[in-house]
């Protein structure tokens, strides 16, 4: 046998919070770690590629996940009409163009740090938002116009749609990382 340690897959709660809480924080934060190690050592460039046949770039992706983060954040969880001054600062664009589709993001005059910057000053919010909060306001449905959501529901979905992108993200990676090196060698 091996004196090295054995790698646990445990789930534990964030301390702070009410148990059953702190778990799915835990959860989200553990999505949130395997983004940033998809995301480590990538250049501006592959950052900002986008496919040739169009789509989004990861810079596009990164702030779209923030944005959406924030959004359910202050609109179900804390049943906000109006985004804080705060918020508004970190998003200067529409998260979606007039068409629907992701405002592309550039990274050229601002590097990878800013796009984790904002992810995480959205994360530092959610957390303290879910700081005081009970069991039963967490369960508690806001009734929103077109839905009823809880805030364990919004961790559950910010974890899916990270992980969704994160996939994507990760697949840009490698074919904006095989299109340099094809540049390099021509």
């Amino acid at each position: 046998m091996s004196d090295e340690p054995r790698e646990q897959k445990i789930v534990l709660a964030l301390d702070g919070y009410e148990p059953e809480i702190g778990r799915l924080l835990w959860m989200l934060d553990d999505t949130r770690q395997r983004t940033l190690a998809v995301l480590e050592g990538i250049t501006n460039d592959a950052l900002n590629w986008t496919p040739a046949h169009g789509g989004n770039s990861m810079a596009t992706l990164l702030y779209h996940l923030a944005a959406i983060e924030a959004d359910w954040l202050y609109a179900e969880v804390l049943e906000q009409t109006d985004f804080p001054p705060r918020i508004v600062a970190l998003f200067p664009a529409d998260v979606r163009d007039e068409h629907g589709y992701l405002t592309p993001a550039q990274s050229t005059e601002l590097d990878l740090d800013l796009f984790l910057d904002r992810l995480a000053a959205v994360r530092r919010l959610l957390l303290a938002a879910f700081a005081g909060m009970t069991r039963a306001d967490f369960r508690r449905a806001r009734e929103l116009p077109d839905y009823a959501v809880t805030p364990e529901w919004v961790l559950h979905h910010l974890m899916q749609h990270e992980a969704e992108h994160r996939g994507q993200i990760g697949m840009l990676r490698e074919l904006a990382e095989s299109a340099e090196r094809k540049e390099i060698k021509a």
